[in-house]
């Protein structure tokens, strides 16, 4: 059944209630808030409730209200959705708890939610378990409890599973204009890329932030970042905890390379969703993606009449994607005239206090700097106590700023150290001179990472649909590295030269045919290493033999093969399937440097080749693969055609393949190749 519009539900013009204490406090909060149209309230034995008529029932009701608040119990909750569904409800928030959320506790908790869920029919539901929303832009609210939000012409819409988590992001005093708030509770019908579908589409809607603890509808949201794209609205998300991994850790590397985390961090990426890791970080980027957009690079400028300020903004960027690129000769004169010869030309910038409080020279200095061609240029500034302190000067320097934005259209923010040194007044009218208001250093760099990697994502072709094939039923077997090998070979990798054997003298017989040097295997062996069931560098027939024998107690059979060339690095190339996410490529530094390096990068599928290249380009083993200190080198692009080999075997296998292992791919001398020396698979019969 297709879902009708949200349109009515979150921007509604007649409100029902059902409930007491807190259907009551959704109609003073919509009083609060000045909205304009009718609230009607329903209850069984009152009369009036904040001055209103109370109706019986649904049936009573003057109309099909646009949306509801149903506070009551689970029970009563599922008969009234189904009532204001029959009678053409724009939708409903579900308030009580002891449904799905609950199975640990109430047995008929998942049962329940099923019969919500059918009768709301195609009538859109919040919840159940969640406080519902607020919109900020028509005053309108189906919220049963207080909140820090005003009424604004735009802003950002946040969206989040978690009720208390957005009081507690309606409290923040840092400026940030929010135009929406949405719960979701347990998404039992309507997910957060459902929600943020409808308000993105709101042109007072400026950026959407995203709470989330468990991805649902991957589709969903893929079409929700194409959405945001098409309509310029870039989207950060919050994601919290692990997803449970359908894999064998003990089995192979890739397993435990690709958890959940970096899956999501995968993803997020792919479809240009910036990721942040607090709220505060949340709030300081959603307020840079307000006044400013996304970022058209990486390259940041910073000012302050501070060096120990100076170097905290150094220092911040470290371990962060951004820039402190260094000051083009032209800027060089303009800010000498203006600061002086004492102080230090550089990017970040201490301009000491010789201009302080001289609106002319701070603004020259400050032009000079804008004019760098940087994507964010930050002047450090924490206002002093207006109770005990005179800001007049530093209201000078937002003077200064603000001139120097406008005469370059650079884009332009005020960093306070301490956010408690942001007062939200200042942090205001910062926003209507389009300057950022940001709320500590870190929170500052981070903001300015996440919106240039946006603009990056922006600025590259629209990725592929994500790999979306849902997996055949049966159990799991786990192919012998003689069939996993045969597959690769068929798939275009390369293996080495080998044959299979079924005892210690047809091992030896084969390794005679082969050529020496052989390494030898036990088949039906996971850990081959920890049981003793490889021998490498085996020089002559006898040394075959023996080895054999000495593996033959854990051995099925035998896989024979030349040894490979010493290579000059090695790699791990594997796929695994997240339960909620699907198959990913795990590609990074293999064989023993697996956990010593931690060197990997996860590719969502189908992937190209370009971004192949991309990804490896990022990984310290590539270094080794391009020479490393006058060394033999390989050939980066034979690396990356290994790489689509592989991509391409997982996409082509996707319905039954539940992990590739390929552990170490031998990465040859220049001209030489790449050769897979050891692989798994494991899919459904």
């Amino acid at each position: 059944m297709t879902q009708r519009s949200l349109d009515r539900l979150i921007r509604p013009q007649t409100i029902a209630v059902f409930g007491g204490r807190e259907a009551r406090r959704v109609i003073e909060q919509c009083d609060r808030m000045g909205f304009a149209g009718e609230i009607w309230p329903v209850h069984p034995v009152l009369e009036k409730v904040v001055g209103r008529r109370c109706y019986r029932s649904v049936g009573e009701l003057p109309a099909a209200p646009d949306a509801a608040f149903v506070g009551v119990n689970r029970l009563l909750t599922v008969d009234i959705v189904r009532s204001l569904a029959v009678i053409g409800a724009g939708g409903a928030v579900c308030y009580a708890s002891g449904f799905s959320e609950a199975v640990a506790e109430l047995a008929d908790g998942a049962i329940l939610q099923n019969h919500l869920v059918e009768a709301a029919g195609n009538m859109p539901i919040l919840g159940p378990n969640c406080y519902g929303m607020i919109n900020g832009l028509d005053g309108a609210l189906l919220w049963p409890d207080q909140h820090g939000m005003v009424r604004v012409e735009r802003g950002v819409a946040i969206l989040t599973q978690s009720s208390n988590i957005a009081i507690n992001l309606t409290m923040q005093k840092r400026g940030l204009p929010i135009s929406y708030l949405m719960t979701a509770g347990n998404q039992a019908q309507t997910g957060l890329s459902d929600l943020a579908l409808a308000v993105i589409e709101d042109p007072r809607v400026t950026a959407i932030g995203l709470h989330i603890e468990g991805f649902g509808n991957i589709q969903a949201l893929e079409k929700l970042a194409l959405r945001s794209r098409e309509l310029k609205k870039p989207i950060v998300a919050l994601k919290v905890g692990k997803s449970e991994q359908a894999q064998r850790a003990a089995i192979s590397h890739t397993a435990s390379l690709a958890g959940s985390d970096a899956v999501a961090d995968a993803i997020l990426a792919r479809l240009g969703i910036g990721r942040v890791a607090t709220l505060p970080e949340m709030i300081e980027t959603l307020k840079l993606l307000h006044v400013a957009g996304p970022l058209e690079s990486n390259a940041i400028s910073s000012m302050s009449c501070s060096g120990g300020e100076a170097s905290l903004m150094a220092d911040a960027a470290v371990s962060r994607g951004v820039e402190f690129r260094s000051l083009k000769p032209r800027q060089l004169p303009s800010l000498r005239c203006s600061l002086g010869e004492m102080v230090a030309l550089s990017n970040p910038l201490d301009y000491h206090t010789f201009v302080w409080g001289d609106l002319t020279r701070q603004s020259e200095a400050f032009i000079a700097m804008f004019e760098g061609a940087y994507a964010l240029n930050l002047v450090v500034l924490d206002f002093p106590r207006s109770d005990r302190c005179n800001t007049a000067d530093w209201m000078t320097t937002v003077s200064a700023v603000a001139a120097a934005a406008k005469r370059t259209e650079a884009r332009a923010g005020i960093v306070a150290t301490l956010p408690e040194n942001m007062p939200e007044e200042i942090a205001l009218l910062l926003m209507e001179d389009g300057i950022v208001p940001f709320c500590g250093i870190s929170e500052t760099v981070a903001a300015a990472e996440i919106a240039a990697n946006i603009g990056k994502a922006w600025q590259n072709p629209q990725p592929l649909p994500l790999l979306n094939v849902p997996l055949t039923a049966g159990e799991i077997e786990t192919l012998s590295e003689a069939e996993a090998k045969a597959e690769l070979s068929a798939a275009g990798l390369s293996v080495p030269l080998g044959a299979t054997a079924p005892s210690s003298d047809e091992a030896a017989e084969q390794a005679q045919r082969l050529g020496f040097p052989i390494a030898l295997k036990a088949l039906g062996v996971e850990h081959k290493t920890e049981a003793g069931a490889v021998a490498l560098n085996l020089k002559d027939a006898e040394a075959v033999r023996n080895a054999a024998q000495k593996m033959a107690h854990v051995a099925a059979g035998y896989l024979v093969e030349r040894m490979i060339e010493r290579p000059v690095a090695e790699l791990i190339i594997g796929a695994v399937r997240d339960p909620v996410l699907g198959l990913t490529l795990t590609v990074g530094a293999g064989g023993i440097l697996v956990e010593l390096l931690e060197d990997s990068v996860i590719l969502t599928l189908p992937v190209t080749e370009a971004e192949i290249l991309e990804a490896i380009s990022r990984l310290r083993i590539r270094k080794l693969i391009e020479g490393y200190r006058g060394a033999a080198k390989s050939d980066l692009d034979i690396v990356v055609k290994a790489v689509a080999s592989a991509a391409e075997y997982v996409v082509k296998n996707a319905v039954w393949l539940e992990e590739l292992d390929i552990n170490p791919l031998m990465v040859l001398p220049e001209n030489h190749g790449v050769v897979a020396a050891d692989a798994l698979i494991r899919r459904r019969r």
